[in-house]
């Protein structure tokens, strides 16, 4: 393989998942090194990176040669093939991969991951509970959790606190709550004046623990 600069994301396998995550940061001007064993899969992304190989086998070797020791990030995209996602994992860590992020579809498979040293994800339940949330909840845009306890949500304003100030709200000292951005046509402000003047159509971004957060979406459903 001829020398390239250094390459920000790797991306093995090449599944629903891995092709959707390769395609997503490859649009978004990244550098990526993308693995699969499917030559039709491995053609898909060769419009978006001329870094993307078949792999037969993903052993240590084969990984080295395909450059994935000059990545900031690596993530590991096989569920399925649980010995093949945690064995590539292991050549990633011998290796020296700075950070791994490994998919896993059950929590044995996730404990073995963690204790490589991968992140683990769990794309399947997650979205699952992202879906959930957004059904349940009235103002509810967006979120993700940061641990157990703490969550960033993205509401619409409730029409009560359109024409009401950051200041006026009163949000942080109700509810213990804050605001980390704020969305207004289209342009995301993140340097947050208390005399903001919240607009209908507005969306305010959040963190906060969850009980705060539920609170907050209680008292304006």
């Amino acid at each position: 393989m001829k020398k390239m600069k250094k390459t920000t994301y790797g991306v093995i396998g090449l599944g629903r998942f891995g092709m959707a995550l390769a395609t997503t940061l490859a649009k978004a001007g990244n550098d990526i090194i993308a693995l699969d064993r499917d030559p039709e899969r491995v053609k898909q992304v060769r419009n978006l990176t001329e870094y993307a190989f078949v792999c037969e086998n993903l052993n240590q070797e084969t990984l080295e040669e395909a450059g994935i020791r000059n990545c900031d990030v690596v993530v590991v995209c096989i569920g399925t093939m649980i010995d093949v996602s945690i064995l590539t994992t292991l050549h990633l860590v011998n290796l020296g991969v700075e950070k791994i992020i490994a998919k896993a579809t059950t929590r044995d498979q996730g404990m073995i991951l963690e204790k490589l040293g991968a992140q683990v994800v769990y794309p399947e339940h997650d979205m699952a509970i992202r879906l959930a949330g957004k059904l349940m909840a009235k103002h509810v845009i967006d979120f993700f959790s940061i641990n157990k306890k703490t969550q960033i949500y993205e509401v619409k304003v409730p029409d009560e606190l359109v024409g009401k100030t950051v200041l006026s709200s009163n949000i942080r000292k109700r509810y213990g709550l804050n605001i980390i951005a704020i969305e207004h046509n289209n342009e995301t402000i993140t340097d947050i004046d208390p005399n903001q003047e919240f607009k209908a159509g507005d969306g305010i971004v959040l963190i906060g623990d969850i009980m705060s957060l539920e609170k907050f979406e209680t008292d304006f459903s």
